[in-house]
Order: structure tokens, then C-alpha cells, then sequence
């Protein structure tokens, strides 16, 4: 391949001691010259594949800067970085030489305009500090002869291309220029062709990582269960380390908190905390310090962890590129790896787009499969039903009015287990029921002693409105109350009966 025998003894070091097959193509291809696109996900050695090349041809006598990389974010720029250092810190006889620096926002710019200023043969850095030191006059690159633009399609993204395009055009023409990317939409491929001369299509099929190192699974869940059903999942499958995205900040924070609620070794990795706190993180991370991140797409770039045996796709991403990435932290090296993502009935065009992308119909299990759960109930549901039927909510099923309706004909819920007073049964006697028996008692006995009154009362009744039987007030007509003439005498006093009917 052309790898010198002092570099193929310092990867015999790390334990790297055979080439995967974008390493086979990129590594002679680079070590000659070539242009090149390379067409590879993450984890198929693709860092190495243009690095070697690029310490190898570095001059360490020269001390302007020799080489670029260009990165979409800080994390992967602060990997590549390691990973170069690791390869220059390793030289038995010190002939290293080569000095690198990693040029990213969040850092002390003077400490880096220093180190430009200085020796630095290799600087790795993101699009928007680079071109803040191209403004500053900081940073030469008209002595770069090696240009990497590394995650292209990430960089297009996140609409870094006017600067990516900025920074080719303050390098000579004549460099030699390597553009990776897991995909290719079209705006990449017109910046390959705008500015790579002849460039070589060298690619890994998307089957190779995606299908044969990955085990992929689709949870069908909803929005509510979510959290329910990410706990059961996390309980069965018992990871190693996992990593789980979230679409936003703030909801990577929000399940970090409910995570540690529960007992979960988890941390949260997110653009909301500082450039040193998230540098420990991930630090923690890499030793195996944490089992569960929980990241968004942004911060987990450059998360290079061979103990990842899980993704969590906890919101699902909306395109093939980012489920590419996403799921490429899992499956290193050839590892076993799975890629587990929860879809809402929301979700449907999301996971139709990806499918597309991957070229693949990935498997399904609702949360009445194995992960646990029931496919037409929401995790409160379970909870309820688990309680027993004291405790369930009217309904029981997701659904809201449908749902409740449904469960209170199958004779579930709060309400129906409450019982109706108007429909007790006939042992039940309610106090507006004896109310009404004692005053028709009361009635009864004051027409035994009324005689001859009593009767023309009742005969007054028929003609007037409403007096209650036995004289009480309750059933009076409101005219008969203002007039007094319509009530009946009560017991033991006298008075005249009212006139009858003409």
C-alpha cells in the first residue's frame, strides 16, 4: 500500500494491524497524489485512510502549515486531532516532529494564533474559526498542499459551504484534495467538481456497515410512551454503552433528567453546556465512565467509542444521512452493533425517507412484541392497569373521547365503577324518597280530622294551583301564597274554607 515500515510499527502499537477496504483504496491513491472521493460511513477506518498519507508526506523540517482538514464540528475535529497525535506522539526516536493543532470556536483564539505563529505543519479545524483566522490574517494557507474536507455532506447541512468554499479558496490550486462523505447529495458533488481536478470515486456500499455490522430495529411507539418504552428497551437489552439522540437540546436534557430519576448511568451531551464540560464528557465517555449519552446530532459528532454497542434513535432523524451517522457510532471496526429507533405514527414519512435512502425495509416490533409493553396503549394505560381497576383512568386506551368511551362500554374506568344513585337498585332508598312518604303520611291524617274543610280544600285544589297535600307550603302555586286564600286551615285552628267554583 505504500505505508512506510516506521508508520506501519506505530499502528502495530495501537493494535491496528490490518487495512479495511477504504483504507485498501484511499491509502496508495493518496500516497500518490490523486484527488479523491470517498464515499464511506462512519467507523469504516475512513480517518486513517487520509491521515496516513498526510504524515507521511508532511516535510517536519518545513514548519509553515502543510496540511489541512476541514471538520464540521468541534468534537470531530478534536477526534481527528487525537487520532494524529496518538500516530506523531509514538515515534520511537522522536522524529515525530510533526506539530498539530486543532483550530475550533470555544477556545482561546490567541492561544491558537500563537501556535499558527509558531511550528504547526497540520492544523484540523472547523469552517467558521478558520475563516475568522483567514479574516484576522492568522492563519497562511497558501502553503497547504493537502486539503481533507472531512463529513462534506454534514458541513452542507449545517450551511457551512459558503465557508468551506472560503477556506479552498485561500489554498493554492495546485493542492492535492480529498473530500469524504457518507453520502452525496447533489450540492456536494458540485463542489467536488468545482474544485478537484479528476478526482477518483472510491466508496464502501452503504450495505457493507448499515446491514452486515448492525442489527436495526424499529419500535413503534407514541409520543407519550416514549419514555416507558426506551426504559423497557434499555432493561432487555442491557448495553454496554449506548448512545441516545435527541432531536433538540432541550429534550436531550429533559430524558438525561428522567434517566437519573430512574438509577441510569447516563450523562448529556448537548451545544447548552460549555466547551470544557463537554469535553469531559466525553472524555468520561471514552473511558467507559458512563454507560448511556445522551446527545444531540451536533454534539455527538466526532464520538469515535469502540464499547458503543447501542444507538437509541429517541427521535427519529429526518433523513437517511443523519440516520447514517447516527447509527455509524455502533458497529466499529467490523463489532456487532445495534441501531434502535422509536417511531411514533408521526413518524411514517421520516421512516419512509430513510428506508429509501438505506435502499433496506427495516424490521418492526410494536411494544406488545418482546420490548415489552402494548401496542394500542399509552405507558399511563399500563401503569393503570397494573394498579388495578381502582386506579384507572376512564377509558384505559389511547384514543382520548374514543378511547374513553370505548373503555367505559367494556366496563372500565373511574366512572363506571362509581356507583349511580339514580340507578340503584330497589333496596336503595334516597332521603328526598322518604321526604315525600312522610309528608303524604302527614296528609292522610289531617283529612281524617279536617271533615267537611278538608274536603272542600281538596275541591279547592282542583280549581286552584298547586297546594300541597296537608297544607304545607312545598307545593303551593306562587299566586296561592301571595293570597292566602288557596291554603287549607291547619289542624286545630279555624277559619273558612274557600269558596268553591261558581
Amino acid at each position: 500500500m505504500g505505508i512506510r515500515q516506521e508508520w506501519a510499527n506505530r499502528l502495530t502499537k495501537q493494535g491496528i494491524t490490518a487495512p479495511t477496504p477504504i483504507q485498501i483504496q484511499a491509502i496508495p491513491a493518496a500516497l500518490a497524489g490523486r484527488d479523491a472521493v470517498l464515499q464511506a460511513q462512519t467507523g469504516t477506518g475512513k480517518t486513517l485512510a487520509f491521515l496516513l498519507p498526510i504524515l507521511q508526506r508532511i516535510d517536519p523540517e518545513q514548519p509553515r502549515a502543510q496540511a489541512l482538514i476541514v471538520a464540521p464540528t468541534r468534537e470531530l475535529a478534536l477526534q481527528i486531532t487525537a487520532e494524529a497525535k496518538k500516530l506523531t506522539n509514538s515515534a520511537p526516536d522522536g522524529s515525530g516532529g510533526i506539530h498539530v493543532l486543532a483550530a475550533y470556536g470555544g477556545q482561546d483564539v490567541e492561544k491558537q494564533i500563537r501556535k499558527l505563529q509558531g511550528a504547526c505543519q497540520l492544523v484540523i479545524g472547523t469552517p467558521g474559526r478558520l475563516t475568522d483566522h483567514l479574516r484576522r490574517g492568522t492563519f497562511d494557507g497558501s502553503g497547504i498542499r493537502m486539503l481533507v474536507l472531512d463529513e462534506a455532506d454534514q458541513m452542507l447541512h449545517m450551511g457551512f459551504l459558503p465557508e468551506v468554499e472560503d477556506v479552498i479558496a485561500h489554498t493554492p490550486t495546485s493542492r492535492q484534495t480529498l473530500l469524504c462523505s457518507a453520502t452525496m447529495p447533489e450540492p456536494v458533488r458540485a463542489l467536488a467538481a468545482r474544485f478537484m481536478r479528476s478526482p477518483l470515486d472510491l466508496r464502501v456500499e452503504a450495505e457493507q456497515v448499515t446491514v452486515k455490522d448492525i442489527s436495526q430495529l424499529v419500535v413503534e411507539t407514541t409520543d407519550r410512551a416514549k419514555q416507558e418504552t426506551l426504559f423497557r428497551l434499555l432493561d432487555e437489552h442491557r448495553p454496554y454503552q449506548a448512545v441516545i439522540f435527541c432531536r433538540t437540546k432541550r429534550r436531550a436534557q429533559t430524558l438525561y433528567e428522567a434517566l437519573k430519576a430512574k438509577g441510569y448511568d447516563a450523562d448529556e451531551l448537548h451545544g447548552d453546556l460549555t466547551q470544557a464540560v463537554r469535553e469531559q464528557v466525553m472524555k468520561r465517555f471514552r473511558q467507559a465512565n458512563v454507560q448511556l449519552l445522551v446527545a444531540t446530532d451536533l454534539a455527538a459528532r466526532g464520538l469515535d467509542v469502540e464499547g458503543i454497542t447501542h444507538v437509541f434513535n429517541y427521535d427519529i432523524p429526518h433523513d437517511a444521512e443523519s440516520y447514517i451517522h447516527r447509527i455509524g457510532r455502533t458497529g466499529r471496526a467490523g463489532g456487532a452493533g445495534w441501531a434502535i429507533t422509536l417511531a411514533a405514527p408521526r413518524d411514517a414519512s421520516y421512516l419512509a425517507l430513510i428506508e429509501q435512502g438505506i435502499r433496506m425495509k427495516l424490521r418492526r416490533q410494536s411494544r406488545g412484541g418482546p420490548s415489552g409493553g402494548r401496542s394500542d396503549r399509552g405507558a399511563g394505560a399500563r401503569r393503570a392497569a397494573d394498579a388495578g381497576p381502582e386506579r384507572r383512568r376512564a377509558g384505559g386506551h389511547a384514543g382520548g373521547r374514543q378511547g374513553a368511551r370505548r373503555g367505559q362500554e367494556e366496563g372500565r374506568g373511574e366512572r363506571t365503577q362509581r356507583p349511580n344513585p339514580a340507578r340503584a337498585g330497589a333496596g336503595t332508598e334516597r332521603p328526598a324518597d322518604r321526604r315525600r312518604k312522610a309528608a303524604d303520611g302527614r296528609a292522610q291524617a289531617e283529612r281524617g280530622k279536617g271533615g267537611r274543610g278538608a274536603a272542600q280544600a281538596a275541591r279547592g285544589r282542583r280549581g286552584h294551583a298547586a297546594v300541597t297535600a296537608g297544607g304545607g307550603k312545598r307545593g303551593s302555586s306562587a299566586a296561592g301564597q301571595r293570597s292566602g286564600r288557596n291554603a287549607a286551615p291547619g289542624p286545630g285552628k279555624k277559619g273558612k274554607a274557600p269558596r268553591g267554583r261558581k
